[in-house]
This record gives structure tokens, sequence and C-alpha cells, in this order.
């Protein structure tokens, strides 16, 4: 994924990102000056890329530091031409597994409003020479240290397997700060964190706290995520900045705005990203809104909201309990009160969320 490109004096920013299906950029421009530190930020402490090398010809494990295992047969690289490799290859990985990862590396685990539980969600690539390189087959093995848990007394023994995207065309009717439908529409290709689309494969737990999958192609996305089947009634979640609102913050989005709203699920793998602005909003009520009728009522969970604005970072963590929409709403509000915090303290407050 191609990192934005800044420019502190020009009167606009221009993002260029690659999709990963599509493999072609897209340039778009938001509005507003773009306050460095937060691209900084997020380029800072985003999941990285880890680098290996595997002989082509003999095949081999790799094992990346948050221990998942990749085992490569051997003979099963080849070029874009069919050619199989032989030598060194070398390989790169980025894996995801925590909360805090998801956030840092914009891969919260929603698809389309539903909410999904995460056993692993991960990119690989390979190249010899700096020639890109293909897998003959999906006969690549990938193990997590995730597996699903016990659900009402049934141990789950798949996990449907999701496919990324991190560009998708898009239209956008924004919602007021009550909630109210207003007519503003844009197309456009934005990175919005990514697309997760169920691609038809499964996961399989092997009983003893791992979860392994094929992996069936490089360069691009793959999830392993679980639906969150939540049968209790569903409302719409509109979280206020009561301050420190970065007005910067557009319907153009990017993976790290100006202001941000995130929600952790208690004691579950899930990170939620409210990324849709409230539009048309007074001093007080401007912020971020859920998809429409998204969270279960009763839903326990941890809201993280930031800012970063001149130079300076604002946030807040609130435990909450989603509640029922006050008597003619048709939303639930949360209101968040910012106050300034230093670069490590975000960071700390943002691995913090592993823990909820």
């Amino acid at each position: 994924m191609k990192q934005f490109l800044l420019s502190a004096v020009a009167i606009a920013v221009t993002i260029t990102f690659t999709a990963c299906k599509k493999e072609e950029k897209k340039t778009f421009v938001l509005p507003h000056v773009i306050d460095p530190k937060v691209v900084s930020f997020f380029n800072a402490n985003a999941p990285k890329y880890e680098s290996f090398t595997i002989d082509a010809s003999t095949g081999g494990t790799l094992t990346t530091t948050k221990g998942t295992k990749i085992n490569f047969p051997a003979g099963i690289f080849k070029k874009a031409n069919g050619q199989i490799v032989s030598g060194n290859v070398t390989v790169e990985v980025k894996d995801i597994l925590s909360a805090s990862d998801m956030l840092l590396g914009n891969r919260p685990t929603e698809a389309n409003g539903q909410m999904l539980v995460s056993f692993g969600e991960m990119t690989v690539k390979a190249s010899q020479n700096g020639e890109a390189l293909q897998l003959k087959n999906d006969s690549a093995r990938v193990q997590v240290p995730l597996a699903p848990k016990p659900a009402n007394g049934q141990q789950i023994r798949e996990v449907p397997m999701w496919s990324g995207d991190s560009a998708v065309a898009y239209t956008i009717n924004g919602h007021d700060h009550e909630n109210t439908s207003v007519t503003l529409t844009q197309t456009g290709y934005i990175p919005r964190g990514i697309n997760w689309n169920q691609n038809g494969n499964f996961a399989t737990n092997n009983n003893n706290g791992t979860t392994s999958f094929a992996l069936d192609s490089l360069g691009v996305w793959r999830n392993c995520d679980a639906l969150m089947s939540d049968p209790r009634p569903k409302t719409t979640v509109l979280g206020y900045f009561s301050n420190h609102w970065n007005p910067a913050t557009s319907t153009s989005y990017m993976a790290a705005e100006p202001s941000m709203l995130y929600f952790k699920v208690k004691q579950q793998n899930t990170m939620v990203k409210l990324y849709n602005k409230i539009v048309n909003a007074p001093v007080g009520k401007e912020g971020l809104l859920s998809y429409q009728s998204s969270f279960p009522i009763g839903l326990e969970g941890t809201f993280l909201a930031i800012t970063i604005k001149d130079g300076k970072f604002y946030a807040e963590m609130k435990d909450v309990t989603i509640g029922a929409p006050a008597s003619g709403k048709t939303y639930f509000p949360v209101t968040f009160a910012l106050t300034e915090v230093t670069e490590s303290g975000l960071l700390a407050l943002i691995q913090q969320l592993n823990t909820k």
C-alpha cells in the first residue's frame, strides 16, 4: 500500500493509493491540509512487513514475531510466465492479530456494517531479484496463534475466510447530529480501511489454540473472521466530540483522519471504526457515526476517540454499554470530552485496547 504524499504548504492534500486487486493507482484531493503529525504517527506505529528468506527448491517454514507460521512446500513459487522458481526467495509478511494493530494498520473487523470476530488478518508477498512472484497452487499453509472459543457449548470448527481490497467505489448519504438523513452525495475511490468479502474458503480450528488456512494468493489481504452473531436489536451510534473536533476531517476518508473514533467489543477481537462524518452539525455535536442499525443494544465495549490537531494529540477512552434510543430517536449518543495526551500516551491508550 502506497503511503500518503503530504504537502504542508499546499492548499490541498493529494492521496495516492493502490487497489489491492486491481493494482492501479487512484488519486483524489482532500479539501484541507492535514497536519503532518496525523500521517507521521500512523506511519511510525502501523504494523510493518517482516522479511524472510526461503529456499524455493526445498521449501520451508517461517515464523513471524507474533507467532504466525507459514509453510511453503518445495517448488511452490513461480514467475508471472509460469516458470517454477529455484534458489532463495524473499518472503515478506504483515500479520495483524491484535486490536491495536487493527487500529494502527487501518484494518477494522467489519464488513458492510456487520461486526466480525478476527482470528488473524495478513498479507504475504514474495520476490526474487526484485521480480514479484506468485504461488503455483494453494498448498502453502498458514497457522495463526488464535482460535475460536466454544459458543453456546458448541466448538467452532470452521471460520470463514475473507478477501480484502483497500479501495472501493462509494456514494455517501450523510446523517446530521439528530441522525436525520441529509442529502450529501459524492462518488470516488476511498481507502476507508478495507472492504472485506467472504471468498468461499474456510479456516480450520486445530483445537490446540491455533487456526489454519491455505494461502491461496500473494500480494492481497486475507482475513480469518467469524460473523459476530448477536440476536439483540440493533441501533445506530452517534459519537459527539464535545471539544477538540478537527474540522479537517472530511467526507473523503483516508487511513488516518484528523479526528477518529473506534469501538473495541469487550473481551472479543472485534475492532470497529466509525468513519461516517456527522454532517451539518452544530458546535459540540460534530463527530462520527456508525453504520445504521449496526450496534447490538446491550453490547459492552470501549470507545477510543482521537484527534490530532495543530501538532497536538487529544484522546478519550470510554467504556460504554450500548443503550436503546431515547423516545422518538433513532440512535444512541455517546459524548466525548478529549484531553491532551503525548504521542507516547496516545500509543499507550491504543495498546490498552488489547486488554479490553
